[in-house]
């Protein structure tokens, strides 16, 4: 059965738009008094909402009241949500002037967010997962990417994959898991960096695969992590297991990114550190650069150089980054919208990088906007005009959401 839903004031499908570089506003095609036609949980069409009720005279209607702007559903192509536990007192030395080592020493850091989190249940995690997954629904995220981590061993690592596919069958956004057993070395495993990453190959990395828990896979490269040379050999083994790459690169220190785009990573994200050299690497190459705002917001550090990357050419996604401990606050549009106005990116550049281009950053060709054939993601924000979104900063949310056609929120 095909169902109209409108009129909406403005649509934005964010269709037929550059993939990569810099966007004006003038690309966004705005479709005033808009509808959306939807067959099967996808977009057979968007238009002018009473020529398509004239010509679909048998369509069931899906009447929408009041001043709507219609916008695809938001990618989150950068999460660590699955986790126990928090690193409050973290944040309480971060910004009392403590060190990233000071806290570590301190019992804090990432091994803090691991113990805490073997210490929970598959079945707790999936609780804490779907609370989570709940709220970025509510936010207007629709996809979500969800790494491991917080386990580093084959059980634990397994055990947070297992509950982030319990958790995409329980909620209705989709999730996208990634295997970052490859975050650090654990405190508790005997040998250098190097043997932990081939004990992660040679022992986790095909159970992985038979069980069908992730396709993709991660790393974070850095000084207090794994280097260039020993990462660059755990990537290209694992994208010959025929795992998808993506890199935590550049954000204290440069390198990662260039790794990246040397072993075709889908994305480098992080680029905090990254220089003109590594902003034309990423311009001249398919990886997406992925900024996360809400890691500069929580270290309190400078934000990814978006406007090089995109006046270079690169193509842009923004992410949440939402983790316990450097990026607690997970509110995807309002980090965009602070990120937008200290990069000055336009309104485009932005919401491009919010959908399809976060789509591109987890090899989604399905979704990210609203055009035939895509999924029927959508939310809808109670104003009049677009640019009210970015300029409420992140305190305008969604009045109605769609997950495949099906409206989970309904005019709050």
């Amino acid at each position: 059965m095909q169902r109209i839903i409108g009129p909406f004031t403005q649509i934005l499908p964010l269709a037929d738009m550059p993939l990569k570089g810099s966007v004006s506003d003038d690309a966004l095609h705005i479709i005033p008094n808009g509808g959306v036609l939807v067959e099967n949980g996808l977009i057979a069409g968007t238009g002018d909402f009473e020529t398509l009720r004239k010509d679909r005279p048998k369509a069931e209607i899906e009447e929408i009241a009041g001043s709507q702007v219609l916008l695809p559903g938001f990618v989150d192509c950068h999460t660590h949500i699955c986790f126990a536990g928090d690193r409050a007192k973290d944040y309480a030395m971060r910004i009392a002037g403590k060190s990233y080592l000071e806290i570590a020493k301190a019992g804090g850091g990432i091994w803090d967010s691991v113990t805490q989190t073997r210490q929970a249940s598959e079945t707790e995690l999936v609780g804490l997962l779907k609370n989570r997954i709940t709220r970025h629904l509510a936010e207007g995220v629709t996809t979500i990417e969800v790494k491991s981590g917080y386990g580093l061993n084959v059980e634990q690592e397994l055990k947070q994959l297992r509950a982030v596919k319990q958790a995409d069958q329980l909620s209705r956004a989709d999730l996208v898991p990634t295997c970052l057993a490859a975050h650090i070395k654990p405190k508790d495993f005997t040998g250098p960096a190097s043997a932990y990453l081939e004990y992660i190959l040679n022992d986790l990395l095909p159970k992985v695969k038979n069980e069908g828990l992730a396709r993709r896979i991660d790393i974070f490269i850095e000084d207090s992590a794994f280097n260039i040379d020993d990462a660059g050999h755990y990537l290209r083994a694992a994208k010959q297991m025929g795992f998808d790459i993506t890199v935590h690169a550049d954000q204290f220190t440069t390198g990662g990114s260039s790794v990246a785009v040397e072993v075709g990573a889908a994305s480098a994200d992080h680029l905090e550190a990254s220089t003109d050299k590594e902003i034309k690497g990423l311009a001249a190459s398919d990886t997406v650069a992925v900024a996360l705002p809400g890691a500069s917001l929580g270290l309190g550090i400078g934000f990814a150089p978006a406007r090089k990357l995109l006046d270079a050419g690169a193509c842009l996604a923004i992410a949440s980054d939402w983790n316990p401990g450097s990026a607690p606050m997970g509110d995807l549009l309002l980090q965009a919208s602070v990120l937008g106005a200290y990069e000055k990116l336009t309104t485009a550049e932005t919401f491009a990088g919010l959908t399809y281009r976060a789509a591109k950053a987890l090899n989604l060709i399905d979704r990210g906007s609203l055009q035939k054939g895509m999924l029927a993601d959508m939310q809808a924000y109670s104003c009049a005009d677009y640019r009210e979104i970015l300029y409420n900063q992140g305190k305008l949310k969604p009045a109605r959401l769609w997950k495949n056609g099906s409206q989970l929120i309904t005019d709050r």
